[in-house]
């Protein structure tokens, strides 16, 4: 896998400016939810599992990489099928978390179910990324946690390979992920869990059914018929095939270009039934002047060039949220985006950092605490710093659809979640593969 956490020099990359209609047919790598839940179930299993279409991206390979210095078996050579075998948990260990939520929220349940200490550091970014309910929830549930007084990375997990469980009360406003890694590992914990999430409401409720689905699915009986309480039983977790489907959120940016213009887009490969919150991207998608089908040939969005504004709640949609400000920018009416005062504390501060990054390059744009309020008017080129967030990058990419001369300080960030953006998305405008 090399050097996960090697430094490289960014590399300024001028984002294209379509032309003409884009017309394209694009097959995308795999979804990195479904992909990191695989590999912790796969890990905790009583057997082997399969994942086919997985995604090969940092915050997978540091998964599989932090689940592997515990002794799992990770086979990652086949970019088509990796391979999961379980084996006994020990330390001592290092896990590099890198920048990712998925790696630092999951694994330290999973370490509570080693033999031995398991230490956590990432990227600096990361230290300031919310971990401080998940600590307090494993202490709780019986896991000896080393932590700076700031309550967050670098930890250290003192594994005694076995966790009580129990009963826990949990704030999970500022993340759907401190659940998600409580519930994964749960069927092994002595008594399972059950987690009551207290506060503010919990942000990308797919990504929590997904959660509870996939467990499911692996053989875990669980309960989420109450609002705001999840109940896992323990027991054990059956090793499987996992079809791991394309990753929606990655997606976004190549949808809204159809919407920007006026072209038409198809991602390959997309299930009939899907655990990715779908419905409510296309809802969005039409709202904003796109049409979205579902056929054999996959997902398809089409554009008529004109994209309208609106006001929308994405609290369950999030991560769309920096490509749908991009299209928003681009509209014929204003848009007001809320309920997303929690990606404040994803990459960087995305609220923060679109607002800093659009108003340079002319946008007109306001902060909420929870949001952005966005009126269209013409914006001009320049340089857009991604501050390492993929995400960040993928807006910007938008917006240069439009706009000549937007310049990304690094494009090499989407290598986080999608290493082949820079040259999909060239692809797509150029119309050349």
């Amino acid at each position: 896998m090399g050097n996960l956490t090697a430094t490289r020099p960014p590399q300024p990359w001028t984002a294209p400016t379509a032309s003409d209609p884009v017309a394209a047919s694009v097959r995308l790598p795999g979804s990195k939810s479904m992909t990191a839940r695989a590999l912790v179930l796969g890990a905790l299993a009583s057997g082997p599992s399969t994942l086919a279409g997985p995604l090969r991206a940092r915050d997978t390979e540091l998964m599989a990489a932090g689940l592997r210095a515990m002794g799992a078996h990770m086979s990652i050579s086949d970019d088509d099928r990796w391979l999961v075998r379980p084996h006994r948990l020990v330390g001592p260990a290092h896990v590099d978390v890198g920048l990712a939520g998925t790696v630092m929220r999951f694994v330290p349940p999973v370490a509570g179910l080693a033999d031995g200490r398991i230490t956590f550091d990432g990227d600096p970014q990361a230290r300031i990324r919310p971990l401080g309910p998940l600590i307090g929830a494993l202490r709780s549930l019986g896991v000896r946690i080393d932590t700076p007084p700031t309550g967050s990375l670098p930890l250290t997990v003192l594994g005694a390979g076995r966790v009580a469980g129990g009963e826990v009360v949990i704030d999970a406003s500022a993340s759907s992920q401190l659940v998600s890694g409580l519930l994964l590992a749960a069927p092994r914990f002595d008594r399972g869990v059950v987690v009551r999430h207290v506060g503010p409401p919990v942000p990308s409720a797919p990504h929590l059914r997904m959660t509870v689905q996939m467990l499911r699915a692996a053989g875990a009986a669980v309960d989420d018929t109450t609002p705001d309480v999840w109940t896992v039983e323990p027991g054990p977790l059956t090793g499987r095939g996992w079809t791991i489907e394309p990753d929606l959120s990655g997606a976004v940016p190549f949808f809204a270009a159809a919407l920007v213009t006026g072209g038409e887009v198809t991602l390959q490969g997309w299930p009939r039934s899907s655990a990715q919150p779908v419905e409510r991207l296309r809802e969005l998608l039409q709202l904003m002047g796109g049409e979205v089908t579902l056929s054999t040939a996959g997902l398809t969005v089409r554009g008529t060039g004109v994209v309208h504004g609106l006001a929308a709640d994405l609290s369950d949609v999030s991560e769309l949220t920096p490509a749908l400000a991009a299209l928003a920018l681009l509209a014929d009416s204003p848009s007001r985006f809320t309920g997303v005062a929690h990606i404040r504390g994803h990459e960087t501060d995305r609220i923060a950092a679109l607002a800093r990054e659009f108003s340079a390059l002319g946008a007109d744009l306001t902060e909420s605490h929870d949001g952005l309020e966005i009126r269209p008017r013409p914006l001009r080129g320049g340089v857009f710093r991604t501050y390492a967030d993929h995400r960040m990058a993928h807006a910007a990419a938008v917006a240069g659809l439009a706009v000549p001369g937007i310049e990304l300080d690094d494009v090499a960030c989407t290598s986080k979640t999608m290493p082949e953006f820079p040259a999909l998305w060239s692809a797509m405008v150029t119309g050349k593969s």
